[in-house]
């Protein structure tokens, strides 16, 4: 399955990344340095506030000490550890007064 946007910081504002990105078919939303000679004017700021909120959920789910060191042996059992860890960060999510 193909991802159809790549989201990425400005780390990764090289033209070459977006052309690989695009060349894909993946639409490329990387921010462009301040320093750049010919930004774009159009940016999806909207498809790029989507990354905060992946890399906010990956940090809330490195709370866990399981997770975070990688106790178990097998993937499938750390993939269920994953899951149930991130059931209990929607859980709290939802019920938050």
């Amino acid at each position: 399955m193909t991802p159809r946007a790549a989201l990425a910081d400005k780390g990764y504002d090289a033209s070459a990344n977006r052309a690989v990105a695009r060349a894909r078919g993946i639409a490329p939303a990387i921010p462009y340095k301040v320093t750049a000679k010919n930004p774009p004017i159009f940016f999806p700021k909207a498809l790029y506030r989507g990354r905060a909120r992946i890399e906010q959920t990956v940090g809330k789910l490195k709370r866990f000490k399981r997770i975070a060191l990688r106790c178990e042996k097998t993937a499938k059992s750390f993939g269920s550890f994953v899951a149930l860890a991130l059931s209990f960060i929607l859980i709290k999510s939802v019920h938050t007064t």
